[in-house]
């Protein structure tokens, strides 16, 4: 049989463990309202979606959450980075495409230089920095659409930019209010 005295300590740890779930889960919930709430093209559920891409984003502080952000777009500027390759080898010699290809290779492969200094920038409390790095990462999509638009061709990439450019927005609105 156990004793009041063994039951008490037991109790306060499971309080306070569940005390600490609901705070994180709390701090997600908080940041994509707001998120939400400054961007309406950001829904809150696509911002909570976004991070479930990553389990330490339920227990991660705003600092933590701008740091997930930060990898995960890092990851889909890399994934992006591989699908230009893969679209210039199977374009073969039209320069009509490859040239925009080029830059957009060259553009997303800064991105992810970027992405890298902006983590390093939060996680060392640098938000200025982190939040000029996500800025210049976040430009790249637009300038990559930007080079099929000036030829008239249609741009492979619209999918992708487009969700890279969402998921740029967040981190930036979680890294602004640090």
């Amino acid at each position: 049989m156990t004793r009041p005295s063994q039951v008490l300590p037991q109790l306060a740890v499971l309080l306070l463990f569940l005390l600490v779930s609901s705070s994180a889960a709390s701090t997600l919930d908080d940041t994509c309202k707001s998120v939400s709430a400054s961007n309406k093209d950001l829904a809150y559920d696509y911002c909570v979606k976004f991070f479930q891409a990553c389990k330490g984003s339920a227990t991660a502080d705003k600092r933590g959450l701008a740091v997930i952000a930060t990898k995960i777009i890092r990851a889909a500027a890399v994934s992006t980075g591989r699908r230009i390759a893969t679209i210039k080898a199977s374009q073969g010699d039209d320069r009509r495409i490859q040239g925009p290809l080029a830059d957009c290779d060259e553009l997303y492969s800064s991105a992810v230089d970027q992405l890298d200094a902006a983590a390093r920038g939060i996680s060392s409390g640098k938000f200025q920095d982190a939040l000029t790095n996500l800025s210049a990462a976040a430009d790249a999509p637009q300038t990559c659409e930007e080079g099929f638009r000036e030829l008239g061709v249609s741009s492979p990439l619209a999918d992708e930019d487009s969700k890279f450019s969402k998921e740029c927005s967040i981190a930036l609105a979680v890294t602004n209010t640090l």
